[in-house]
């Protein structure tokens, strides 16, 4: 339902003038509209398709009057001051994946390319072309920091 939602808030915020679309949120609008719809759920992507048609067949009527509800709702007082929900780059995962980011010194590294980028890092270690350090720290002697080991 979330992604048939997000198609017609995006047509429907087409049709309206700039100047107010400047003074809405599409998140606000999809939320206040998905709020009103029934829930479609899937657990494969047949399933999700499936789902994806059978809201487009069921539900487009539906979908439209209730994006557009949303959009006369939210737009009743443009001006309200609101806390908003943090990003969901807030959570934990996301954190790490931007540390991951720094760490492995790729800003464009996603979830999906996380395991090629990280064998990728490995293998050139392995190679001597790459070397590491700590995070916030200077970088460290390979042979002082081996023979630290040996100490202990």
């Amino acid at each position: 339902m979330e992604s048939l939602v997000a198609e017609e808030v995006d047509r429907q915020f087409q049709q309206i003038p700039p100047r107010l679309a400047r003074y809405l949120s599409k998140e606000e609008v999809t939320a206040f509209a998905l709020n009103r719809l029934p829930a479609l759920y899937a657990t494969s992507e047949k399933g999700w398709r499936q789902q994806v048609i059978r809201g487009r067949r069921d539900c487009g009527t539906q979908i439209a009057t209730a994006v557009r509800q949303a959009l006369v709702a939210v737009q009743r007082d443009p001006l309200r001051m609101e806390s908003p929900l943090p990003p969901a780059e807030d959570n934990d995962a996301h954190s790490a994946l931007r540390d991951l980011r720094t760490i492995l010194k790729r800003e464009e590294l996603t979830w999906k390319d996380l395991v090629d980028a990280v064998e990728q890092a490995l293998v050139q270690t392995a190679r001597g072309q790459v070397t590491w350090q700590k995070r916030n720290s200077a970088p460290v002697n390979r042979n002082a920091w081996n023979s630290e080991l040996y100490k202990r």
